[in-house]
């Protein structure tokens, strides 16, 4: 029968019994339509839970084009006897039966002599990392002959394969960076015509490989992952979001793809993509209302069915990012319920961590902060990696702060002093130096003296001052230096855009708290956000904006 209608027919058939029946009827076969039958058996009786049919391995069609294969190994063609391979793989044929070794040695053998293709180095590649893993010597050896073709040639499907066999040679400590560099030309080109697994799978190996100098290529793959957001796998978008964050992409279409996506498949995608999309929103500064308040919906239905590390992953950005979403009360309602029945089962450092984002957004875990400050939770901080390194002792005295200034009915034992560090700038609270340089020349325009405010203050309550300035009973303004008479505290909170969400004027939750908490300590807080300033084209108007922000009771400064 001719190959192109023997292939037209069986492509049509559905089960391995019509295959049978099919290739009963055929008298003589070539090794592609034989290697090509068993290819098509492994697609219709192997799915995710394996070989749906294991009685079909003792079918007399099978056992003879196994027969075949076996004994006429050194007569077949290198594309029929790696696609034999391949199928045989997939059927969960045992490695180690006559019939894989005749096959593989056989494949070795012509490997060694360098008559393999690019496309059957690539299938044996494949073949030997499901058979025998990473530490494969032979994998190497392939690399090596690859290293020799015609790059330009590769389809996207070898692309693909030859990315996995490089990551998994790098990992066992041998480059190639030629090849590689290469691989990442040719693959720049070929990047339109590339599947959403194939997308993800190059981006995987590509954070693998560390190769942050294709930025072309990252850049482009990450703009092409906009269209095939829908059609991702759970798997795939993980692998994705890791590589948007390995590389610091941000992408605003993909972005709005995410907002379009999540909310539809929020029931359906695994909290571990969720967590991923939540720690991509977070790490990104990204506050997407759509998706945050998806999550909190999925959080409400699904709670009880998430690890503790996924509970922190999907409510900790609600506070770094300080957004409250519309069904915050049955949100928080929620998690305190898994709080009770689970507070076991966190990990100390999770628990600070899920605790103190609440604390951010004004929701307040009472009842779970006496064990938080008790000697035997704080032991096991110390015990375990990061330890009380001071990120850790900062939430600790944050957590102690805001039972002390917002929960003042709080009754149970408090943080013991040699856990509260006195003075911390948070992670993301450094001012812009920018910014905090023009406000000082204005500030010094409109004081005349530099002695009539200080710059960066340390305060007793753990916080720094970006600016303070002191005035007394009467109004005046008085060095910064005087301890005596100050009658107000105005703090001068200098918010660059590192303070807020990403492309936003919502204050990051760790802002948010500090100035919060100022105010109840008794400073009068003065905002300087960056967008109220980008217009100021100089320092006199500089100087008048501060008046204003500063002393709105006083006469303005004469024009």
């Amino acid at each position: 029968m001719d190959e192109q209608l023997f292939f037209k027919k069986l492509n049509n058939l559905c089960t391995s019994k019509e295959i049978f029946y099919f290739l009963s009827s055929v008298e003589v076969m070539s090794d592609t339509m034989a290697s090509g039958a068993l290819q098509r058996i492994s697609e219709v009786e192997v799915d995710d839970n394996g070989l749906k049919n294991p009685g079909l391995l003792e079918d007399e069609v099978f056992r003879a084009l196994c027969f075949q294969f076996e004994f006429e190994a050194s007569k077949l063609s290198s594309t029929g006897l790696l696609n034999a391979v391949q199928a045989l793989i997939k059927l969960r044929i045992d490695p180690q039966s006559t019939l894989m070794a005749s096959l593989l040695s056989e494949s070795k053998e012509r490997l060694g002599k360098g008559l393999l293709t690019a496309e059957n180095l690539c299938a044996l590649g494949e073949s030997l990392l499901e058979l025998e893993g990473p530490s494969c010597a032979t994998l190497e050896q392939i690399v090596n002959h690859m290293q020799e073709k015609d790059i330009e040639r590769w389809s996207p499907r070898e692309i693909v394969m030859v990315y996995k066999i490089l990551q998994v040679t790098v990992r066992e400590g041998k480059q190639c960076p030629n090849l590689l560099n290469r691989l990442n030309s040719v693959t720049l080109r070929t990047v339109s015509q590339l599947s959403p697994n194939f997308v993800s799978v190059i981006l995987n190996s590509l954070v693998v490989l560390r190769q942050t100098r294709a930025v072309a290529l990252v850049t482009a793959l990450c703009k092409h992952s906009v269209k095939h957001v829908p059609c991702f796998t759970d798997h795939e978008l993980v692998n994705v979001l890791e590589a948007f964050l390995y590389f610091g992409q941000k992408v605003q279409i993909f972005t709005e793809a995410l907002e379009t996506h999540v909310p539809k498949s929020i029931l359906t995608m695994h909290p571990q993509t969720v967590s991923k999309v939540m720690q991509y929103c977070c790490k990104t500064m990204i506050l997407s209302e759509p998706i945050f308040n998806a999550v909190a919906e999925g959080f409400i239905s699904n709670a009880d069915r998430l690890t503790t590390d996924q509970i922190a992953a999907y409510i900790v950005p609600f506070g770094t990012l300080n957004y409250l979403p519309p069904s915050a009360s049955s949100l928080f309602r929620k998690l305190e319920t898994v709080l009770h029945t689970r507070l076991r089962d966190f990990q100390p450092h999770t628990l600070l961590n899920l605790l103190h984002s609440c604390v951010l957004i004004q929701r307040y875990p009472i009842n779970f902060l006496p064990k938080i400050f008790s000697p035997y939770f704080l032991q096991k901080l110390q015990a375990q990696p990061p330890g009380l390194n001071r990120v850790v002792m900062s939430q600790l005295t944050q957590l102690f702060l805001t039972v002390t200034l917002e929960c003042p009915f709080y009754e149970g034992p408090k943080l013991l002093s040699k856990y509260q560090l006195k003075a911390f700038p948070m992670p993301r609270s450094s001012p812009d130096v920018h910014l905090f340089k023009r406000v000082k020349t204005g500030l010094l325009y409109l004081l005349k003296k530099r002695m009539y405010f200080a710059s960066e203050v340390s305060t007793p309550y753990f916080y720094v001052l970006d600016i303070e300035i002191k005035l007394d009973e009467e109004g005046f303004v008085l060095p910064a230096a005087q301890l005596e008479e100050v009658h107000r505290r105005i703090a001068l909170c200098v918010d660059g855009q590192n303070r807020f969400c990403a492309n936003s004027h919502n204050l990051l939750g760790e802002e948010a708290i500090k100035q919060r908490h100022l105010q109840l300590l008794g400073y009068d807080v003065v905002q300087i956000p960056f967008f109220e300033t980008e217009s100021l084209q100089n320092t006199r108007k500089m100087a008048k904006y501060l008046h204003k922000k500063i002393f709105p009771c006083t006469y303005e400064l004469s024009s």
